[in-house]
């Protein structure tokens, strides 16, 4: 069986709207990916993490920073055939003051550490969906705020342009679900096989 690894944050983990709980399998995206390409030969390695992003330390939660985790990710699945690469969002929040530019210029950091591990590894490049209008209101999440929102609008073009200086392949997301008006942050059950369908069909 080839590999295919998923490296995300909590959408990729599978976090249910509004709560602390998790999807099961079945109905997280990379369970549906999985179930699509098994009789191709593939079975899908999946590590999300709540709060995960691309360069940024995280002073409120430890590991997040999946620059430092993901080369020694590569190297424990190893070999892999394919890498689905989507980070993003957390990026956006108001403690990181980045700018979609900047964002980019971190997840481009992630590809050429899954090019330096191996250069026959394909990337699949997924920019984020968008942060829902509201989602630093009180009762939703205060670690975003409007420009938050306005910066995950733009990572589509920038990542879009980082995947074709890299040669890798490239989706949006947001091209194909959004966020849950539970929490406006989070894939709902719809989102996820949404998804799923969208990366199965890009990859297959």
């Amino acid at each position: 069986m080839k590999q295919i690894l998923c490296f995300g944050d909590s959408n990729t983990y599978g976090l249910i709207p509004g709560t602390k709980d998790r999807y099961p399998w079945e109905v997280r995206w990379t369970g549906i990916l999985a179930e699509g390409i098994r009789e191709k030969g593939f079975q899908v390695v999946e590590e999300g993490l709540c709060g995960r992003t691309t360069v940024f330390e995280d002073e409120l939660r430890d590991n997040r920073r999946g620059a430092a985790v993901l080369p020694m990710i590569l190297e424990s699945h190893q070999p892999l055939e394919k890498v689905v690469l989507m980070l993003g969002t957390n990026d956006c929040k108001t403690i990181y003051q980045a700018s979609a530019e900047v964002i980019g210029k971190g997840v481009e950091k992630l590809v050429h550490q899954i090019q330096a591990a191996d250069e026959n590894i394909e990337i699949l490049l997924v920019s984020p969906i968008l942060l829902g209008e509201g989602v630093g209101e009180e009762g939703y999440d205060p670690e975003f705020n409007q420009e938050s929102v306005e910066t995950s609008k733009g990572l589509k073009a920038v990542y879009e342009q980082v995947a074709k200086r890299n040669g890798c392949a490239f989706l949006a997301a947001s091209d194909y679900a959004k966020a849950s008006g539970a929490d406006r942050e989070h894939l709902d059950e719809n989102g996820h096989r949404q998804l799923a369908e969208a990366v199965l069909q890009r990859i297959a």
